[in-house]
């Protein structure tokens, strides 16, 4: 079962976002502005959407990508885990947040073949 302390000391550090809520999911939850999904909580860790441009910055500063098993096979998505100091600073993680949330809300790319 997720730590709902964690989720509930996220929930509160974003509480500037509009819309904002935590949905549970696999074992995990998502974090959500509206109905855009930007966020991952899992095992007392934060994990926000990135692109490629945001994801350098987050590599940079040692910090990993969100993964999990399928089928025997770690797969890893476009979240990267918010760094601590960054968790910790409501205003900056809101800043980072937001940042997340208008990658969220892109237009998907369709896959080439």
């Amino acid at each position: 079962m997720p730590d709902d302390s964690f989720k509930e000391f996220v929930l509160d550090q974003l509480g500037a976002l509009p819309e904002l809520r935590a949905r549970a999911m696999f074992g995990a939850h998502g974090l959500y502005a509206g109905e855009k999904f930007f966020g991952i909580l899992d095992e007392g860790r934060l994990f926000f959407k990135t692109d490629a441009a945001a994801q350098a910055d987050y590599t940079a500063r040692g910090m990993g990508p969100f993964t999990y098993e399928s089928k025997g096979k770690v797969l890893t998505m476009a979240y990267h885990e918010v760094p601590p100091d960054v968790l910790e600073n409501a205003p900056e993680l809101t800043a980072w947040a937001q940042h997340a949330i208008q990658l969220a809300a892109k237009p998907k790319q369709a896959k080439k073949k």
